[in-house]
């Protein structure tokens, strides 16, 4: 006699999606510089029927929350987290803006390797291709 293996949490996650009827989830990726792009992409993707989730801080821009150096380097460790945490959470990422670094080409590594659908403002920066 064979039993059905158990649900991974990633399938535990999108049966409870399905069964709360939720709309897809997009998660917005890139460089904070790219904020203004990221707020219209939010809008597009909203118009479109879908939640969306994004970078909620810009660590580019002065704020008290980061003027300390070493709180700075703390809180952006934390924000990493929470970032991958929402690549986790949505179904599909949509890269913003003409160009990569470091952080966004390894959040798109990973919404690959958890085998989300990366899309692109800007396809010709695709470090995939």
């Amino acid at each position: 006699m064979s039993y059905p293996l158990p649900l991974t949490p990633e399938e535990k996650l999108a049966e409870a999606k399905g069964l709360l009827s939720l709309p897809r989830i997009v998660v917005i990726c890139g460089s904070t510089r790219f904020m203004t792009e990221m707020a219209e992409a939010d809008l597009r993707e909203t118009k479109a029927g879908k939640i969306v989730v994004k970078p909620g801080c810009d660590m580019k821009s002065p704020h008290a929350f980061w003027s300390d150096p070493v709180e700075a380097e703390a809180l952006k460790v934390r924000l990493d987290d929470l970032h991958r945490a929402k690549i986790r959470l949505a179904d599909e990422v949509l890269v913003v803006g003409d160009c990569i670094g470091d952080s966004t080409r390894a959040e798109i590594a990973y919404a690959r390797s958890l085998g989300k659908p990366v899309r692109f403002t800007h396809p010709e920066v695709d470090p995939g291709v």
